[in-house]
């Protein structure tokens, strides 16, 4: 809900974990820090994002779930990345981004994976880093070749590759 757009629906489901899971370390540190960062970003506040997100950092490279999925892996560090680039702080969100790209065993088969390369581009390109930034974009890109071309982000990354030239 908090990538659609529904604050108030993303805000009732975290009230919802919050009373469910008090003791719950994965739920405190993991989930809960990582919605409240994303709902605060969707307000246009990346300071605060970050601030919330700092309970996550001694918690977010270990495994997020029993099962062989951990779907959830790294969502912390991504929107940490994301609250970075939008406060135009380049080196800092390169250094998230990279930070999942350097641990794939933890983010497995998620849409992280593979949108940290376009994020690391952006990040790249905000530094003025042009060379490094068309190496991520290009990742992406590689990864992405089968997709269907009207996935917006898809549109958005080739778009935004296609500028670097």
């Amino acid at each position: 809900m908090a990538y659609a757009g529904d604050a108030k629906r993303a805000q009732d489901l975290m009230l919802g974990l919050d009373k469910r899971f008090p003791e719950a370390t994965i739920v405190q540190y993991n989930y809960l820090p990582t919605l409240r960062a994303k709902v605060s970003l969707n307000r246009g506040d990346a300071s605060e994002a970050i601030e919330i997100l700092s309970a996550a950092s001694p918690y977010e490279l270990g495994r997020t779930t029993f099962s062989d999925y951990s779907w959830n892996g790294l969502y912390p560090v991504y929107v940490r990345g994301e609250a970075y680039l939008a406060a135009h702080q380049g080196s800092q969100s390169a250094a998230e981004f990279q930070k999942i790209l350097d641990h794939r065993g933890i983010v497995g088969n998620s849409p992280i994976g593979a949108l940290a390369h376009f994020q690391l581009g952006r990040a790249y390109a905000m530094q003025g880093d042009i060379a490094k930034a068309k190496a991520a974009y290009t990742d992406f890109l590689t990864l992405w070749k089968d997709a269907d071309p009207d996935i917006p982000i898809l549109k958005q990354a080739k778009a935004e590759y296609a500028k670097l030239r």
